[in-house]
């Protein structure tokens, strides 16, 4: 599998989710998610989806309601996507965001020194 192409099923699987979480997702607590970035394995039997949402959610709440979210995020994923084999998906919680402001907040605390 070239790499473009595994590229291009990532972008598409992004969008495809975030789609999927804004018109078919009931729960108001994962409608809050934000998919990031996708990384789906060369043999395209799964995929890490990595996610960031909106609120003050526990963390390991939201992860838990996301995991148990994922066999009808597959299932959906699969009617909209035209993949053989459509791949097993393990959120994980994206930090770079979280990381970022961070390194942003001691900058701009080095600034104003």
């Amino acid at each position: 599998m070239t790499k473009v192409k595994l590229e291009r099923i990532n972008s598409q699987m992004i969008k495809e989710l975030s789609e999927i979480i804004y018109l078919d997702i009931k729960d108001e607590m994962l409608k809050k998610a934000t998919i990031t970035a996708a990384k789906i394995t060369p043999d395209f039997s799964s995929a890490k989806i990595y996610y960031t949402y909106l609120g003050d959610y526990d963390r390991e709440e939201f992860q838990k309601e996301i995991t148990n979210a994922a066999p009808f995020l597959r299932h959906k994923l699969s009617e909209r996507m035209d993949l053989r084999h459509t791949p097993e998906l393990h959120f994980t919680y994206d930090q770079s965001i979280e990381y970022g402001a961070n390194i942003e907040k001691i900058l701009s605390n080095l600034n104003k020194n």
